[in-house]
């Protein structure tokens, strides 16, 4: 049985089993074992690979943000309006096959947008070469979502299934737990908080399930068994996401109006170039960009050269939840 084959069989397994406390060890080792194998899965293949198969490009810039979405939801379109690079775009799916940057000048700040390829259901597992762009997506600062207004939220729902099964955790905070192996002593456990959705017990079957028998944990919040995994594993990515719903002008004030309401959501309208302004606005706050501006030696503290201006990253999700 190859790995597909295991991920689906655990898949199945944990949809099929109830959810309460005489299930809760087993279904954590389930999750163990999934976690396990999409690491396999999303391991580089040990062939050499033929000259110019990749199409990450060189970061550069003060920011790098990442354009993704199905195919013919608008992503060239909002890249060719957003910025001095024209990206084909086109009536018929997967118009763009390779990744195509552009860069975007804000408050004296260069971001770069990079346009890749639309991913379908199932990129995960390497479909419409949706590893390599998954693979691009884990080194931006901020993810663009773009989505289609006119099919709701089955296209986010999609998206956000196959970029958690990668490790991309979509604005979420990384949980603050304490792991650190050691070389002997067996496990010692410990939590400042009273813990609900995670044991000693299911905490030490998880461990093993790694071949981890010697290890000091400490828990600083109630966290699942899933991000206690996630703290294991140890590659996972905690980045801002801009959900971004394009064609609203195809659909009823009503809809847009609810769509609109969502958290970190921005609707627009490449073709009527709608709400493009409110865009950039929010994209600066998710990139946490400052603008620092120098002056004259011995002048007054108000007299700015505003030519002289950079910015600097902040990395994070600091400020995600106040919006």
């Amino acid at each position: 049985m190859g790995i597909l084959e295991k991920i689906a069989e655990i898949e199945r397994e944990i949809a099929r089993t109830q959810k309460n406390k005489a299930t809760e060890y087993h279904l954590g080792l389930l999750k163990a074992k999934l976690a396990k194998y999409r690491a396999q899965l999303l391991e580089p293949s040990k062939s050499s690979g033929a000259k110019g198969e990749g199409f990450d490009v060189m970061k550069s810039g003060d920011a790098r943000v990442a354009l993704i979405g199905f195919p013919s939801v608008g992503k060239s379109t909002f890249l060719s309006l957003m910025t001095a690079t024209e990206s084909e775009a086109a009536s018929y799916e997967f118009t763009t096959l390779t990744c195509i940057p552009g860069v975007i000048e804000y408050k004296g700040a260069n971001i770069q947008l990079l346009d890749l390829p639309g991913i379908i259901e199932g990129a995960a597992q390497g479909k419409g070469r949706g590893r390599q762009v998954i693979a691009v997506a884990r080194t931006a600062d901020v993810v663009i979502m773009m989505l289609d207004a006119t099919k709701g939220d089955v296209q986010r729902e999609l998206l956000e299934k196959e970029l958690e099964s990668v490790g991309i955790r979509l604005n979420r905070c990384k949980p603050n737990i304490y792991f650190k192996p050691k070389k002997g002593g067996g496990l010692s456990f410990n939590s400042t908080v009273p813990l609900t959705q995670c044991s000693e017990k299911l905490v030490q079957l998880i461990l093993h399930e790694y071949k981890i028998f010697n290890a000091e944990v400490l828990f600083r919040e109630d966290c699942t068994p899933d991000e206690f995994i996630d703290v294991l594993v140890g590659n996972r990515v905690y980045m801002p996401c801009l959900y971004v719903y394009n064609k609203v002008d195809q659909i009823s004030i009503e809809e847009v109006d609810r769509l609109a309401r969502q958290p970190n959501s921005v609707v627009i309208s490449c073709g009527m170039k709608l709400n493009l302004d409110y865009l950039l606005e929010q994209l600066w706050e998710y990139l946490s960009l400052i603008c620092l501006y120098t002056k004259k030696r011995g002048g007054n503290e108000h007299e700015v050269q505003p030519a002289a201006s950079r910015t600097d990253t902040h990395h994070g999700t600091r400020g995600l939840g106040q919006r």
